[in-house]
């Protein structure tokens, strides 16, 4: 069976035109739903800063994945692709399509594609972060040492991509690269892979995540991080969500809130190039306009 998919990188249009699309394909008698592949949508009361769709757009269109777990929880990539694969087991038994959206390409491909995910260890985890916490790039040269291949893939100064490199080969006993072979094929477990990617002219997605991040402010995006620290601790998961950690500098008197849409804008592009890349890698991408896409969907 089909299994649908817009991708692409932040305020490219995607939930927009994956709506449009689900609503078509529901009236014209083919029932269709949607599974956001995204890390943050899925924690509750994130609702702002994740730009999550309407209440009454999740009426019309039945949505997976949004609102499934408190802030506090902690989500593994590996966990969150057995929650994406059951929901889409499920649609399809239910004779529907599944139609995936979303921009977070490590997640993407873990759902779709048989990656493979080494164990963990907190209290492992914790230990060596701990060592190294003062001077990552320490970390960084000593984990050239033990893996060349995979201290070349990660920046020297990414602490906690090293740090579960490091993990990894203590728990294991082998090189984090030697997990990682299945990233440079891309197959899919579902033979019929239908994937279209957003991805807007420059110009046009930095206007647009700018506009973005104008309007979570207006939102009212700091009220929403206040809101969440009286509820409980973040996760670290959730707490990597873009906006957050800025508006609770804000709250914290660290920024000031005039510079706020500023800093998330900014913070968003690096995200977008590094999705972009992401997806122009995946030959299964095909890049198109809106309009092209709308058409490729509807009657896949």
């Amino acid at each position: 069976m089909t299994v649908l998919a817009v991708v692409g990188p932040t305020a490219s249009g995607k939930s927009r035109l994956a709506l449009r699309v689900a609503s078509d394909r529901i009236a014209a008698g083919r029932p269709t739903e949607l599974v956001a592949v995204d890390a943050f949508t899925i924690y509750r009361g994130m609702d702002i800063g994740t730009a999550k769709p309407e209440p009454s757009e999740r009426v019309a269109v039945p949505h997976h994945l949004i609102d499934r777990i408190a802030p506090d929880a902690e989500l593994s990539v590996a966990s969150f692709r057995d929650l994406a694969r059951t929901a889409i087991a499920e649609i399809q038994g239910r004779g529907a399509t599944p139609l995936l959206v979303g921009g977070s390409g490590l997640y993407f491909r873990a759902v779709v594609d048989p990656l493979r995910f080494p164990p963990t260890d907190a209290g492992v985890r914790a230990r060596i972060e701990a060592r190294w916490a003062e001077d990552p790039l320490r970390a960084h040269a000593h984990l050239a040492q033990l893996d060349p291949p995979a201290a070349a893939r990660i920046d020297p100064a990414n602490l906690r991509r090293t740090v579960r490199a490091l993990e990894v080969i203590e728990l294991t006993g082998r090189p984090f690269s030697a997990f990682d072979d299945s990233y440079q094929r891309y197959e899919s477990i579902y033979p019929d892979l239908e994937v279209v990617l957003l991805d807007p002219p420059t110009e046009r997605l930095r206007a647009s995540i700018e506009e973005r991040a104008r309007e979570m402010v207006r939102q009212g995006l700091v009220e929403e991080t206040a809101a969440l620290r009286t509820g409980g601790q973040m996760s670290r998961t959730a707490q990597q969500a873009i906006g957050y950690a800025d508006a609770a500098a804000v709250l914290d008197g660290t920024l000031p809130h005039e510079d706020l849409a500023v800093v998330i804008a900014r913070r968003t592009w690096r995200y977008a190039r590094r999705q972009r890349s992401w997806f122009r890698a995946d030959p299964r991408c095909r890049r198109l306009t809106t309009s092209q896409a709308y058409e490729q969907l509807l009657e896949a």
